[in-house]
């Protein structure tokens, strides 16, 4: 005899799930209660929004599913927002929420809500679990779709009434195929000979490498790609770290808060290939714009995505991985010196900001200083606003992740995601790089680093405003700063921090920062940098 609550940690176990991001209360209490006689260790968040963002950085170290859970009511709302960063994302996470007898659905019961029809539009799919026996099927087709494909966040709301029913028998559901879902891994011949015939008679083809490249584990092969055929790169934000930033062939990111040297090649460049990415508009600005001659390859796991934004001549579906591998079956014979040398000459003309401020910090040579000092491998979670555009425009990536919110744009997400980042860090460093800002949306997250005694490194950048909204304000409206001002040191941050009994320092200066960074490295558990920045410091 086996109840629904004991099925869930069996089918778990059995799926090698390591850690819960959670944040009980009734609706899942005979889950936990059965988590006590499990190996899966249960990670207590301070808010249930950062389960999922807890998740979202243990999928994208792990390469496999995070596993968070709520409570039934307000604890699955909060969710929500963590559902729809990682779903705009395409992050593989599977979300269990607690939910009020079945009786009682419909009633207004205490701490009812309709999550599984609040959560549609941001989740890849979703499950009501009506019966007990069907858990180990509905548990088993949820970390298939969610972790293949376009991957994605998977709801499955329990009934507590279905969490203490009965089983008539448990038996594991191993079956990875789910009727009307077809997962597409090889592109067919006739769309990679067009590729191949149309990248032979280029002059100055381009490769733009997005989020579905790390998500689809291709980094070694678009960079065999790249250099077999001598081809240039670029990259969406979210496309950072497949190239090592200073390889021959990259040339950074484009888009509206790219560099000026990785514009200029999507709009010189006559073939465009691009891997796993979805053309949005912060990349692509308007995607008309692009030379009317150039002709565009899209290589995508998700049919949808292609031609949404941007026309494309060639449509490819597939894994990434597999069609990459596909075309380097293929001798293709570029001549792309000239190209690469126009595009050098460009990106020669752009001039590094290193220099230092009266009396504050030059944040764009800080994130080059932080990130030369960390370890080839490390982990560097940027948050959302004008440290996430300081951080990915400046930051030398050489085999390491760089983890940030994308599409959606969800301040508060670097704290939470590093945490669960670090959980499957295998002791790589792992830093946060936030605002002062997105620092207060989830300092709460502070006390879980603390409790499971984790080594994550917190850099906040602080100007007392909503830095990104206010240069926008500035910028493009007449009336100047308005709702953004956070007040003048409201509070000290370091002296906040000590009472966690988490060591902390501030520094006004690069001169400052090269020490701080070293100390703040070297140091057991977790450390607070506190930056100031000038309100005024642009983006770009």
């Amino acid at each position: 005899m086996i109840t629904g609550a004991q099925a869930i940690i069996k089918c778990l176990e059995e799926k090698q799930v390591e850690y819960i991001f959670g944040y009980p209360g009734l609706a899942v209490c005979p889950i936990y209660d059965e988590m006590l006689n499990s190996s899966i260790k249960h990670i207590l968040v301070r808010q249930e929004q950062n389960a999922g963002h807890n998740a979202n950085g243990y999928a994208r170290i792990s390469g496999k599913p995070g596993v968070c859970m709520t409570t039934s009511g307000p604890g699955a709302a909060n969710l929500i927002t963590a559902l729809a960063t990682a779903h705009t994302d395409s992050i593989p996470i599977i979300a269990f929420t607690g939910q009020v007898a079945k009786d009682l659905i419909g009633t207004d019961s205490f701490q009812e809500a309709d999550i599984f029809g609040c959560t549609q539009p941001f989740v890849k799919h979703s499950y009501m679990v009506m019966d007990a026996n069907d858990i180990p099927r509905i548990i088993n087709e949820a970390f298939y779709i969610a972790n293949t494909g376009r991957k994605g966040p998977v709801l499955i709301d329990i009934p507590m009434d279905v969490q203490n029913q009965v089983m008539d028998e448990f038996e594991q559901c191993e079956q990875n195929d789910v009727q009307g879902y077809h997962v597409p891994k090889y592109a067919s011949e006739a769309s990679i000979k067009e590729v191949i015939d149309i990248i032979s008679s280029a002059k100055k083809p381009l490769i733009c490498v997005g989020g579905g490249v790390h998500l689809s584990d291709a980094r070694d092969e678009v960079i065999t790609l790249s250099e077999k055929y001598n081809i240039p790169a670029i990259g969406t934000m979210m496309g950072i770290g497949t190239f090592p930033s200073t390889h021959r062939n990259y040339f950074g990111m484009l888009g509206s808060h790219g560099k000026k040297y990785s514009n200029y090649a999507i709009n010189k460049s006559d073939v465009l290939i691009i891997f796993g990415a979805r053309v949005g508009n912060r990349a692509f600005g308007n995607p008309k714009a692009i030379n009317k001659s150039t002709t565009i390859i899209h290589v995508e796991i998700d049919p949808a995505e292609i031609g949404k934004n941007i026309p494309a001549n060639v449509s490819v579906i597939g894994d990434i991985k597999c069609v990459i591998n596909q075309i380097l079956e293929h001798d293709i014979n570029l001549n792309t010196a000239k190209w690469i040398e126009e595009l050098n000459a460009e990106k020669a003309k752009y001039i590094f900001d290193h220099e230092e401020r009266e009396g504050s910090l030059n944040p764009k040579g800080f994130v080059r200083m932080l990130s030369l000092a960390m370890d080839d491998d490390s982990i560097y979670c940027a948050d959302v606003g004008q440290n996430q555009i300081w951080s990915s425009n400046n930051v030398l990536m050489r085999g390491g992740r760089f983890l940030t919110s994308g599409g959606m744009g969800t301040m508060g997400y670097s704290i939470p995601a590093a945490i669960g980042a670090a959980f499957a860090a295998d002791n790589k460093q792992v830093v946060a790089v936030c605002g002062d800002g997105s620092f207060q949306m989830s300092m709460c997250e502070l006390a879980t680093a603390i409790q499971y005694k984790l080594n994550v490194k917190i850099v906040i950048m602080k100007n007392n405003y909503l830095g990104m909204v206010r240069e926008a304000q500035v910028t493009s409206f007449k009336n100047g700063p308005s709702g953004v001002w956070l007040g003048d040191d409201l509070f000290d941050i370091c002296t906040l921090v000590s009472a966690y009994g988490i060591p902390g320092e501030k520094v006004h200066s690069l001169k400052e920062a090269k020490s701080a960074i070293d100390r703040m490295l070297k140091s057991e558990g977790v450390y607070v940098l506190e930056c100031y920045v000038d309100p005024s410091e642009k983006s770009l």
